[in-house]
């Protein structure tokens, strides 16, 4: 029975249809929990059951009255119920994290599916896309049909009870623990925790100007929108808090009262209080038990308060609550357990301890919502007879009839991938008419129609697009969906061109995690002449020459050593952030040789793919080796800068290159006459010379590798050559042969043509089949235990290779390259080459024959795209002292190099060569432990001449226009000094971007900058504030644009011939600014991030202090430095153009600020602070006011956000 104490007797009088049955004399149903008068015609089922409400219910308009009840999993409690916002549905969610829908009045079922397989569903809210339900430390987000669409764990130890969803895409969360957390919906990842006081918030509300958080200890409190910081505080209730809400200028709440050794008590007492004088009003005395109340606003602010047996009671939350407003939900003898209102107000929804839903309205044509858009139901089966067959019909078509579905045998009409080949329809060229007169602004053309063809339509010749499509050599149209290419299906994805998704925040935003989980630097792709990254990566992975570069240092302004030992430098310090090659592709521009030999690519055939890259990088391998050699021999000297003394390897003209990759060969030729001439030269690498086949041959013969190689080294042909003899020309034979090993070998393998490639792709199917049959004959192993994996290895990552490879046929296929060669010279038969098992080592009696074994370190491929031209690639095998020194492993590992992509891969994967789209262009071998004779010390050839005073580049400039002072001996920087930065840049290369048809923008290829000015002031000392570097970069390359107005670099102000300002090259202030780094001072400016990617240099992020993040809050716009030093300095800067030395002036001022509001109040004291910025900012739409400098218009700001 239920406890119907304190009612009025009356009740009775009210008709059942109103109230329900009050008495409860009914004879025992097949569940305790279930009145059997309402299961009544009603076919239980294992999902659950629907209980119908007699038809001769009616409605009474106005007065609310149960319309239907739902039973989901009887006997299990309703934790939560909530009638979705968007549609005409009603969601409930049980104890056992079970949810259930129902659709519109009637009630009828729409999905159900089980949430949580333990954890009881606390809180259920819809959204536009989904609905979400919250556990004990879990939240899901499932289609209205069921389907997951993301799944959310909470930390260890969280007891969430509710949720708020504050805008579209973010929401809290609040439990019994000591924090709220804000999480981003796009993302599904926390952006913010909010610590708050234990016990933690069990209900929260939310208004245009507070969060409201219910506590169980019985208080409310009411945070700030922003800061979640709490703003006043209720003591409602001394025992605990049920429920409350708020509307309008109102919250009323409902509560236990402490009742001493007695434990809590239900207050029959509403608490009601008025927010806009933030104090109680007079309490609201009820007639029932209040557990659940909300306000249901109609004409006036009605109050709906329910009690946990059921009662129901309307009042006034200003008035006095009257008996005659009470009613009774049929719970027959459960207890409710959830509670919520129909947006639309029309609608209560109650869940009980049974498993029942109710739902109670005041109409009979109840709508959830004012405007729900249209559910979306399961299409009904529209078969609804089979047609009937003749037999006896001899053009009867099969395909009437009905035959079953199996998984095991596939349809005659599933086309296997080999089979097919998608063919995309392509889009017709633009009319050559609209190209020609079209004017561009910005990055938008525009032109006039042609009126060639009807509007809004496009012709298509399906013949024509095929054949343009074959031949296609245009750049893609959009990056949008280049990632799935249908001519790219057999090239697994870590090969392919990888290119970089620019959004409005640049690089900022753009996961390169995602790409290389290792700690290895990769290289951005962006940049003209790119294509060489790989190789760049290769020489990096050779110990011997980064050592050997980053220790040269000369006075060239272009020398490709030296820009590599300052890039190399990069990657050494990056712990897996990509670096540019910006500094370095640019001296590389210059180069005379680089140019005549074709290796400086115009844009437009390094974007349409006309370049053949393999034969490119084989020649720039070629010139590379070339070019090195030369420059680290020269008479200057690795270390000469500014006067410093050579050293002996430069003094003696023996390069590092030459004895690293250099073999002495011996070229003789003979005439038909019988002269021999003998010449001998230094090479520094090979290239692969294939066997001409005969015309009578169909097939290709079988060689192995290093017979190929060998003949390759050891090279003999005919050709016609001039005879001092003779004195004409005539056929000779040229005959090459070594004097000596390299300690590696380069070799261009020269697959350039058809021919070369069917070679290649004959000679690899030798192979595989020689490994199979191979393995055919021996008898079969017992397959060993794989290694533990070691520490590089990344957690969950199933490419990680292990070093105990067994190479099975299987591995071996489109091998035929080995990983292994033994090399050796004889005075009796020459050059001999073999290939050598991996894993063995030569015996005493070879070694000292001279024999050597060589292993595969490197392999760079050209992966075939028609279309783009392709990409080229690198597998390095890397070694223990990069391992490391990176990782702290002692480890070699096999990777690919793909730019910025950087994955590990097994050792038998470096040495497959698929020419259908993986054609071999450059392999390296290393002689076995090579290394141990090279100096591998890293001597830094920097140090305090390059800050000395150094001439101007420029004709006209004078002392007297000096900008600046040098540092004297007695400043030279220490560790830890500050100073003060910035940087102007010109533009070299404008942006390229697309308009999208949605209206947004999309960059295709950012812009291409040049520094032009870079400034650095003393950070502290007397003369702090005074700069002592303000260089003018002097450029070969066509600016075009300088951007005067934030630069304040003019034209003219590079060119040496009529410049008056303190000109420099690049490479003489780069220096100066490594130095500074090297050192260990902290950098001071605004938006340095930007600065220091332009200039080329990576700075350690604790050497760097940017004040456009002192002065940020998250999740807010970044502010200028024009606005901060108006609002904190009272300065006004930047008011016509930019200027560097007073940027990095007001960066230190305000550093210097930032400091002292630290040391003044905290971190607290800088956030309030912050609060008022932006608050400032958001008056003036971030525009400092026309005011002149020092009118003491600024200084009034500051000081009242300080009185906050």
């Amino acid at each position: 029975m239920m406890n119907f104490d304190g009612l009025d007797a009356g009740m009775g009088d009210y008709p059942p249809s109103l109230h329900g049955t009050l008495e409860s004399s009914m004879e025992p149903s097949m569940d305790p929990h279930l009145n059997p008068s309402l299961l009544q015609g009603v076919e239980l089922d294992p999902d659950g059951l629907t209980v119908t409400v007699p038809e001769s219910v009616h409605l009474m308009e106005g007065m609310f009255s149960e319309l239907h009840s739902a039973v989901s999993e009887v006997g299990i409690p309703v934790t939560a119920t909530h009638f979705d916002v968007q549609e005409e549905m009603l969601w409930m969610g049980n104890h056992r994290g079970h949810a259930t829908s129902f659709f519109g009045p009637t009630m009828g079922r729409f999905s159900s599916f089980q949430v949580h397989g333990t954890d009881d569903i606390r809180h259920i809210q819809s959204l536009e896309t989904g609905v979400l339900f919250l556990s004990k430390c879990n939240l899901k987000c499932y289609t209205r049909g069921g389907l997951v669409m993301f799944d959310y764990p909470m930390d260890e130890g969280a007891d969430m009870h509710s949720l708020l969803v504050t805008d579209n895409n973010t929401l809290v969360m609040g439990g019994l623990q000591n924090y709220v957390s804000e999480v981003d919906l796009n993302t599904v990842q926390e952006t913010q925790k909010f610590t708050v006081e234990l016990p933690g918030v069990a209900i929260m509300r939310q208004t245009s100007r507070f969060f409201f958080c219910g506590h169980t200890s019985g208080k409310i409190t009411l945070r700030d929108l922003r800061s979640f910081k709490m703003e006043q505080e209720f003591d409602a209730f001394s025992g605990s808090l049920s429920d409350f809400d708020v509307h309008g200028n109102l919250l009323a709440a409902c509560g236990f009262s402490s009742r001493g050794l007695n434990g809590l008590a239900c207050d029959r007492f509403l608490m009601v209080y008025d927010l806009r004088m933030m104090r109680a009003v007079t309490p609201l005395q009820v007639h029932v038990d209040p557990l659940f109340l909300r306000f249901i606003p109609t004409y006036t602010s009605r109050l709906a308060i329910i009690s946990q047996t059921g009662q129901c009671q309307f009042c006034e939350p200003t008035g006095l609550a009257n008996v005659a407003d009470i009613f009774h939900v049929n719970t027959v003898g459960q207890l409710l357990m959830s509670f919520d209102v129909s947006s639309s107000k029309q609608a209560l929804a109650f869940g009980d301890s049974g498993g029942c839903v109710h739902l109670w309205s005041d109409a009979p044509e109840v709508s959830f919502n004012d405007y729900s858009r249209e559910t979306d139901f399961p299409l009904p089966c529209l078969v609804e007879t089979l047609p009937q067959l003749d037999w006896n019909h001899d053009l009867l078509p099969l395909s009437l009839l009905p035959t079953p579905l199996t998984s095991t045998e596939p349809l005659l009409s599933d086309w296997s991938s080999v089979m097919s080949t998608p063919s995309p329809r392509r889009a017709p060229p633009v009319d050559p008419e609209i190209l020609r007169t079209m004017k561009t602004v910005g990055f938008i053309g525009y032109a006039a129609n042609p009126r060639t063809r009807p509007r809004n339509q496009v012709p298509y010749k399906i013949k024509d697009v095929e054949l343009d499509y074959d031949n296609y050599n245009q750049v893609p149209e959009s990056p949008i969906g280049r990632d799935e290419e249908p001519h790219l299906y057999m090239v697994p994805k870590k090969y392919r061109k990888v290119t970089i998704k620019y959004s409005k925040l640049g690089l900022e935003d753009f996961d390169f995690k995602h790409y290389n989980r290792t700690l290895f630097a990769g290289l951005e792709p962006h940049i003209p002449n790119a294509y060489c990254n790989c190789m760049i990566q290769v020489l990096y992975f050779l110990e011997p020459i980064r050592c050997l570069v980053q220790n040269h240092l000369c006075q060239k302004e272009f020398c490709l050593a030296c820009e590599l030992g300052f890039l190399f430098h990069m990657l050494d310090l990056s712990r897996g952030d990509p670096c540019q090659a910006s500094n370095f592709l640019r001296a590389f521009r210059t180069i005379p040789e680089a140019s005549a030999l074709g290796l400086i690519l115009a844009d437009s055939d390094e974007q349409t793919g006309k370049a053949r890259l393999g034969r490119l990088i084989q020649s720039w391998n070629r010139f590379i080796l070339t070019q090195l050699h030369q420059e680290t021999q020269e008479q200057e000297g690795p270390q000469a800068y500014r006067g410093a003394s050579s050293s002996s390897l430069g003094s003696s003209g023996e390069s590092a290159i030459g004895k690293l990759f250099g073999c002495e060969v011996e070229n003789s030729s003979l005439c038909r006459c019988g002269k021999e001439t003998v010449r001998s030269s230094l090479t520094l690498l090979f290239n692969m010379h294939y066997p001409e086949q005969n015309s009578q041959e169909k097939t290709i013969k079988e060689y192995e590798f290093a017979e190929i190689l060998k003949k390759s080294i050891c090279l003999e042909q005919s050709t016609q050559a001039w005879c001092e003899n003779c004195e004409k020309y005539q056929p000779t034979v040229q005959t090459r042969n070594i004097r000596c090993l390299p300690d590696v070998l380069v070799i261009n393998c020269e697959v350039n043509s058809v021919k070369e490639a069917e070679f290649w792709k004959v000679q690899v199917e030798y192979a595989v089949n020689k490994a199979l049959q191979k393995e055919a004959n021996e008898p079969a192993k017992p397959k060993e235990a794989p290694p533990m994996p070691t520490e590089w290895c990344l957690d969950g990552e199933d490419f990680c290779s292990m070093e105990g490879f067994d190479p099975r046929a299987e591995d071996l296929r489109n091998v035929w390259i080995p990983l292994t060669l033994k090399m050796s010279i004889s005075k009796s038969q020459g050059l001999e080459i073999s290939s050598w098992p991996e894993g063995e080592e030569l015996s005493a009696a070879e070694e000292a024959e001279g024999a050597a074994l060589y292993d595969l370190v490197v392999t760079v491929s050209h992966i075939q795209d028609t279309r783009t031209g392709g990409n080229l690639v690198a597998h390095i095998k890397v070694g223990e002292t990069y391992h490391q020194r990176k990782e702290g492993v002692t480890h070699q590992q096999w990777y690919l190099f793909n730019d910025f992509l950087i994955e590990p891969i097994d050792k038998a994967e470096a040495a497959q060569i698929d020419v259908s789209w993986k054609v071999p262009a450059i392999l390296y071998y290393s002689r076995r432990n090579y290394h141990t004779k090279y100096d591998l010390r890293i001597k830094n050839p920097i140090d305090a001449s390059v800050l000395l005073t150094e001439a101007s580049l420029a004709r006209k400039q004078r002392k007297s226009h000096a900008t600046f002072i040098p540092l004297m001996v007695s400043e030279m920087p220490q560790a830890g000094d500050l100073v003060g930065l910035d940087a102007e840049f010109v533009t070299l290369n404008q942006e390229e971007a697309e308009l999208r048809s949605d209206g947004t923008k999309s960059t295709i290829k950012p812009s291409q900058m040049s520094v032009a000015r870079i400034t650095c002031v003393r950070g502290q000392g007397p003369n702090e504030g005074v700069p002592f570097i303000d260089d003018y970069i002097s450029t070969q390359e066509q600016v075009v644009d300088y951007l005067t107005q934030y630069s304040g670099i003019k034209p003219g102000d590079l060119d040496a011939k009529i410049s008056s300002k303190h000109l420099t090259t690049l490479k003489s202030t780069y220096l100066k600014l490594r130095f500074l780094i090297d050192t260990g001072v902290r950098f001071v400016g605004h938006g340095l991030q930007k600065d220091f990617r332009v200039i080329n240099l990576l700075v350690l992020k604790d050497q760097v202090i940017d004040t456009v993040y002192l002065f940020h809050l998250p999740r807010k716009r970044m502010i200028s430095l024009r606005f901060l030093a108006w609002y904190f300095l009272d300065l006004n800067i930047q008011g016509e153009t930019h200027d560097s030395i007073e940027d990095a002036r007001t960066a230190l001022q305000l550093y210097r600020k930032y400091l002292e509001l630290s040391r003044g109040g905290g971190n607290d004291e800088v956030r309030k602070v912050l609060k008022g910025l932006y608050e400032k900012g958001r008056q003036q739409d971030w525009k400092v006011p026309d005011t002149d400098t020092g009118d003491g218009q600024g200084a009034a700001v500051f000081p009242s956000v300080m009185g906050l």
